[in-house]
């Protein structure tokens, strides 16, 4: 089975080249990512033994893509800008490369006959209701940042295509990720906590966020999630959210402490800390017996280990 990956080095994309490889045999994984966050290191120590890997230093949006997608089954596009507290200083670039990108994708997927497994975020939401899910209104869906507001209108172009009956193609919203992989971030919520508390830094933490409940996905649901789309065969149009829990700051710092009791919390302003507080249910993906193993505890505790060698001064 072929299997195109885009940002295929990226957080996410670094640890799934290598389990999608654990449970599927005679795979060929086409990894696509063009290095502009520079991590070569994802590709080191892949097991040639376990598939077949082929690698590409490109933009899909300015390439072309035919002879990549011929024969393959599936595409799971992970590429894109994905720093939501960060897009409000590049918004246009943030629209115009992820938007550009998703589209490219659709094109060579339909041309191919290609099935699509889309990544959005659960940053989607802005709802004023405590709980969230899938089925909310469109008053529910007020992205409140520009990456949230690209996200939203990568999921239209991929679901008009999908109801035409165009593109075989399903929808992941994702919480925000946590957890190990070669390709590791610290931009994210739990990872920049992990390593402020690592290396002694105060925990820097919006003034508004402390309390407000928010959605977060452990790395191996992730995969899992990856993993069981493409053996179930769920190309159908929809959209899911794949979320391990929903937390607050101060719960996400109380699992911290276990591994760094002395850690001190530093509050900040924040353009996108007028976000509210609710929660995104899964029960979607769950009620197609997917299910959730993800453990923060144990996921905070690995990340804060990276560290162990060394002491910020």
């Amino acid at each position: 089975m072929k299997i195109i990956i885009t940002g295929a080095l990226g957080h996410i994309g670094s640890k799934l080249i290598r389990d999608l490889t654990i449970t599927n045999q005679n795979l060929e994984l086409v990894l696509i990512d063009n290095l502009r966050t520079q991590r070569y290191c994802s590709l080191f120590n892949l097991l040639p033994e376990r598939a077949s890997y082929k690698f590409y230093d490109l933009d899909i949006v300015s390439s072309n893509l035919d002879k990549i997608f011929n024969g393959a089954h599936c595409a799971i596009h992970l590429a894109a800008l994905t720093d939501a507290a960060g897009s409000f200083g590049n918004a246009d670039e943030v629209e115009t490369v992820n938007l550009s990108a998703t589209q490219s994708m659709v094109n060579a997927c339909m041309k191919h006959n290609v099935k699509l497994i889309h990544i959005s975020s659960t940053s989607v939401y802005g709802t004023q209701n405590n709980e969230v899910d899938e089925n909310c209104s469109l008053e529910e869906l007020n992205p409140q940042s520009p990456y949230a507001k690209t996200k939203l209108l990568e999921e239209n172009v991929v679901q008009s295509h999908a109801v035409k009956g165009n593109l075989d193609a399903v929808i992941f919203r994702f919480g925000t990720i946590f957890g190990v992989s070669p390709g590791i971030r610290f931009h994210t919520a739990v990872n920049k906590f992990c390593y402020q508390a690592a290396m002694m830094k105060p925990i820097t933490v919006w003034k508004t966020a402390y309390e407000q409940q928010r959605p977060y996905l452990d790395i191996n649901d992730a995969i899992r999630a990856f993993t069981f789309a493409i053996e179930k065969n769920i190309f159908d149009g929809e959209i899911y959210n794949i979320v391990t829990l929903n937390s607050t700051v101060k719960e996400i710092l109380d699992c911290v402490k276990k591994s760094v009791s002395d850690v001190s919390i530093e509050f900040v302003d924040n353009e996108i800390m007028n976000q509210l507080s609710y929660t995104v249910l899964s029960k979607k993906i769950q009620n197609l017996g997917f299910e959730f193993y993800g453990s923060i505890d144990e996921e905070i505790a690995k990340t804060i280990s990276l560290f162990s060698g060394i002491r910020n001064e």
